[in-house]
């Protein structure tokens, strides 16, 4: 049995989430408990190249797995749950999140053959779930996808509030509005830390309620009576895909669900009540050409611009069952993450190029609302908390900085604002807080199967290739003399075309020859040396006739 000696102070850590936009992750420490706020992706950034997702380091976790006792979700959004199953590999700690955050995290489970083995608790909004020395509190908010909380954390020292992702609608699709009430009264009793999310902390008011996103699709639908609909999503919003649906019910289409991570959050929340769905609505994909084009809505995922989505699969003719026609019209409801503008404005300009009638947010006001709360809504929470500390989350260094600056304009002193990186250790008592020290912390990559196995080494490899292509030369020895039988051969790859650049590769070879002559006279036979002296001859020739770099791959076979 761990013997428990607690010091009085507890530790916030963030191991994401802080200076980034996604792979959110915190964590609680006091003596020997730890419990961990969501565990959630980034999308990788332009320079990973081949790179499927980014998940959190957990190399602190593996540190203190002893003392690693539960992770509790606030929603079901990726940058949240993403990357629960590779911690789960891990790490059999309980799962606790709302009905429909489970759901979600079982799907992703299923697919990792991980669900028999895991642990998921369903928890209400309003319940408190006692955890060693904490106490976690999931206390109602409004966001772009059902089910979202917060945490009001009580711990040795004092209370924590987690804001999660959360905006203040009063009308939300589903459900009751975000419980302020709740807030008001943890105000009032005391609150040591806020940790609120800076997403939208630049934008001043208030974000508009989901609602408005439906009379937009109202209007644009009765504007393309003739036309096939198509609207990309994320597909996780939940709330705008029920008003999608709420509208081809009532101009009479029928609804086509494209993109696997669409179709699963579709069917599981159809199963657990957060969909109302008409019977006969739905169509498979495989039916579209049984009905003509204003009987049609096509719902699909890749509002990101995503490459391997469906509707950039669609944009580039790269999908097998359906593909864009003059006069569809395409809405993007969806507002770009930091990064992903390029990749977002490529798909509309495909789009376009074959006809489509795009809109997107820009071209028309309200077809995507933020999730996320703007200025005046912090604010709110702000007054209604009266923090002791705040800890700014969920944001680039701009939000986090942004939101110091309003926190002191509403009365909080400046040493009590902490913006901090990811692994910066948060040391609190009863009275007082100050960043200590510093853990690991930053960013695994994921390619297909491997996990942390692509290091910078690696992606800096898959640059130099992609920039400036490859260069192989092959050369057979004779294992005893070291005589030069064969060779050298040069393949090109990604660098010149061969057959046109004749003359340059026979001088790459000549100037190959020329330093295995030099190696011969020197009597260098140790083949790490002999493949040193052949890139470094062969990069400097072909920079003083190209001036490019290829990467240069000498291979030498003996016989």
């Amino acid at each position: 049995m761990v013997k428990r000696n607690y010091n009085g102070k507890l530790k916030v850590i963030s191991l994401g989430g802080l200076q980034e936009i996604g792979k959110n992750i915190t964590i609680f420490e006091y003596g020997n408990e730890i419990i961990a706020v969501d565990c959630g992706i980034a999308f990788p950034e332009d320079s990973m190249l081949g790179i499927d997702l980014v998940i959190p380091d957990f190399t602190y976790l593996r540190k203190n797995k002893h003392k690693f006792k539960a992770l509790f979700l606030t929603h079901g959004h990726e940058d949240h749950i993403g990357a629960v199953p590779y911690l789960l590999k891990e790490f059999n700690v309980p799962v606790y999140g709302t009905k429909l955050t489970i759901g979600l995290v079982e799907n992703k489970l299923r697919e990792h053959n991980l669900l028999s083995k895991a642990n998921l608790v369903c928890v209400d909004t309003g319940e408190t779930i006692k955890q060693g020395k904490f106490e976690v509190e999931f206390i109602r908010t409004t966001h772009s996808i059902a089910d979202s909380v917060a945490f009001a954390i009580k711990t040795p020292v004092g209370v924590i509030v987690h804001s999660g992702d959360f905006k203040i609608d009063h009308t939300p699709i589903q459900g009751d509005p975000i419980d302020l009430q709740r807030f008001a009264e943890l105000g009032k009793k005391g609150v040591l830390l806020f940790l609120c999310e800076s997403t939208n902390i630049e934008q001043k008011g208030y974000t508009l309620s989901e609602r408005t996103v439906g009379s937009i699709f109202e209007q644009v639908f009765e504007d393309s009576k003739k036309q096939r609909i198509m609207v990309a999503t994320f597909s996780s919003n939940i709330d705008r895909i029920q008003q999608i649906i709420y509208s081809a019910v009532k101009h009479r289409r029928k609804v086509a669900i494209i993109g696997r991570s669409m179709e699963n959050t579709v069917r599981t929340a159809n199963q657990l009540g957060y969909l109302d769905i008409p019977k006969n609505i739905l169509i498979d994909i495989s039916e579209l050409s049984n009905y003509t084009d204003e009987q049609l809505v096509i719902i699909t995922t890749g509002s990101q611009g995503e490459p391997m989505a469906a509707l950039s699969r669609i944009a580039s003719s790269d999908h097998k069952q359906v593909d864009i026609k003059p006069g569809d019209k395409v809405i993007i409801s969806s507002s770009p993450i930091p990064g992903n503008e390029k990749t977002i404005s490529k798909v509309i300009n495909e789009l376009m190029k074959k006809g489509a009638d795009v809109i997107y947010d820009g071209l028309m006001n309200d077809v995507h609302v933020s999730g996320h709360a703007k200025q005046e809504e912090i604010k709110i929470l702000h007054a209604l908390i009266k923090p002791k500390f705040l800890v700014p989350i969920h944001g680039e260094y701009k939000h986090l900085k942004c939101h110091k600056e309003l926190a002191i304009s509403m009365g909080m002193k400046k040493e009590n604002v902490f913006v901090m990186n990811i692994g910066d250790v948060l040391e609190l008592s009863n009275k007082t807080a100050r960043c200590v020290t510093n853990v690991p912390a930053g960013e695994v990559l994921v390619d297909g199967l491997g996990v942390g196995d692509v290091s910078n080494i690696v992606l800096r490899d898959r640059k130099h290739l992609s920039e400036d292509g490859l260069m192989i030369v092959v050369i057979t020895m004779e294992r005893e003399t070291g005589r030069i039988l064969a060779g050298p051969d040069i393949i090109s790859r990604g660098f010149v075309y061969v057959k046109e650049s004749e003359v340059l590769i026979s001088e790459a070879k000549a100037v190959v020859k020329v330093g295995l002559d030099k190696c011969e006279e020197r009597n260098i036979t140790e083949w790490f040396f002999i493949k040193n002296f052949i890139r470094d001859a062969l990069r400097e020739f072909l920079w003083q006739q190209t001036k490019r770099s290829p990467m240069i791959l000498p291979i030498i076979m003996e016989v």
